[in-house]
């Protein structure tokens, strides 16, 4: 067994890995913190962040095919299938075959899931400004920049 000199001077040498003190602890611990906080805003509507995030992409470009979706948000087909289901229950959204080629499935926004896009993106933006309180918008924009390198890097 080390020497506790040693065995501090290892965990120096990996102080940045471990957890939790590595950034991606950082980083899943800032994900799940504001999700958290996101969910309870969108708790009176009966929605998740990722019912959120679905919105969002059919709010930029309505008609999105699922893959789409999932490409924008670099999710699993799978995963966004059973999420749009929950979404066309609520009337939120409905499916349409692309008439130009059978396979493909669109994603069409409801007057209801239009209609969220007045109140929603709201209640998203108190998440992060909660987040990102006491950082200068400098710093945010630094920030985010960042968090994009990282993605671009693990995708």
């Amino acid at each position: 067994m080390p020497d506790s000199s040693s065995k501090a001077e290892f965990l120096q040498q990996w102080h940045h890995a471990l957890a939790p003190y590595n950034i991606g602890y950082k980083v899943k611990l800032v994900s799940q913190l504001m999700y958290r906080d996101f969910l309870e805003r969108l708790e009176p509507y009966g929605l998740t962040p990722f019912h959120y995030l679905v919105l969002c992409c059919l709010w930029e470009e309505d008609g999105l095919s699922t893959s789409g979706i999932a490409d924008k948000l670099k999710q699993l087909g799978a995963t966004l299938t059973g999420v749009v289901d929950r979404m066309e229950k609520r009337a939120l959204v409905y499916r349409e075959r692309d008439p130009d080629d059978r396979r493909v499935i669109r994603i069409w926004l409801t007057e209801e899931g239009k209609q969220l896009m007045k109140t929603l993106p709201a209640i998203g933006a108190e998440t992060i400004e909660r987040a990102t309180t006491d950082m200068s918008q400098a710093d945010r924009e630094v920030f985010s920049t960042l968090l994009e390198q990282i993605v671009r890097n693990m995708t």
